[in-house]
């Protein structure tokens, strides 16, 4: 008998436990989407951006295929050289330096035979990519200091072979990130067009309010429509313009520059050379 009660007790047990109904089990979360940029971007306006350019540099040189290293013999001290001391891809960035010239790192020379002291560097997407309108990023860290000297720039230009205008500032030029070593805190957006004659106008042509401490990385954003221009630091937007807008309905190309500062930025030898900006990443979507 004790045998038998047992027994039916396993069974009882067991047909309770069997009773009970069994909690759902929760799907496997689906991997985001992605394309050549990485995980799709969303609209603001709905749907997602597609990607039309990216550079990781991940070689251990420029990629010609998309960037070409100016050279120009500049104005003052300061000139643009495309040189393995001013340009140079390693460990997945792209690194661009201000330099002060020797006798094998040349500027090139003006029409009057001199040449600039300090060199600088731009890299532009000219006759590799342009686009009008989209969205563009570069995540971007300079040089850390609170002195006098350095200029750094991600900025947008005309695609002189669709669209041929009036003279700078005209001609249109999206400066997305601009940051002066003397402002060590902020990135200092600049949309360059007819009203420049009016000067930097807070929330109207330019921003003070976007945040961008030297030293760190920070990422940078356009989105740009036919009638609307938004620039972001970090998600944060701090700049938008509709006024702006008819000005630069038109392909624009991508440019990055290390540069040496002029007017209250003016280099004066404190800040040691070479002078680094490091790119992570340049990315654009339609």
């Amino acid at each position: 008998m004790r045998s038998l009660r047992s027994a039916l007790v396993t069974v009882c047990l067991l047909a309770a436990a069997l009773a009970v109904p069994l909690a759902p089990v929760a799907p496997a979360p689906r991997a985001a989407a992605a394309d050549a940029c990485g995980t799709v971007v969303a609209r603001s306006t709905g749907g997602y951006w597609t990607c039309t350019f990216v550079d990781n540099f991940g070689g251990s040189t420029l990629d010609t295929k998309k960037w070409i290293g100016l050279n120009q013999p500049g104005t003052g001290d300061l000139c643009t050289l495309n040189s393995p001391r001013t340009i140079g891809v390693s460990m997945g960035r792209l690194r661009l330096s201000a330099v002060k010239t020797t006798s094998t790192v040349r500027c090139p020379a003006r029409a009057n035979g001199t040449r600039a002291k300090y060199a600088g560097a731009t890299v532009s997407s000219y006759y590799r990519f342009s686009q009008q309108y989209g969205r563009f990023e570069a995540r971007i860290k300079v040089r850390n200091t609170s002195l006098p000297g350095l200029h750094e720039a991600f900025w947008l230009w005309p695609d002189t072979r669709y669209s041929s205008d009036d003279n700078w500032p005209n001609t249109g030029e999206i400066d997305v990130m601009e940051t002066y070593s003397y402002q060590p805190s902020l990135n200092v957006p600049f949309l360059h067009y007819w009203a420049d004659s009016y000067g930097a106008v807070d929330g109207f042509n330019t921003s003070w309010s976007c945040k961008s401490q030297r030293g760190l990385w920070h990422t940078y954003v356009l989105e740009w429509s036919y009638s609307q221009l938004t620039i972001k630091v970090d998600g944060r937007t701090c700049l938008t313009s509709t006024h702006a807008a008819p000005s630069f309905r038109k392909r624009m190309i991508m440019n990055i520059s290390q540069y040496l500062g002029g007017g209250n930025n003016l280099y004066d030898g404190r800040v040691s050379l070479p002078a680094t900006m490091e790119i992570d990443w340049v990315k654009a979507w339609r």
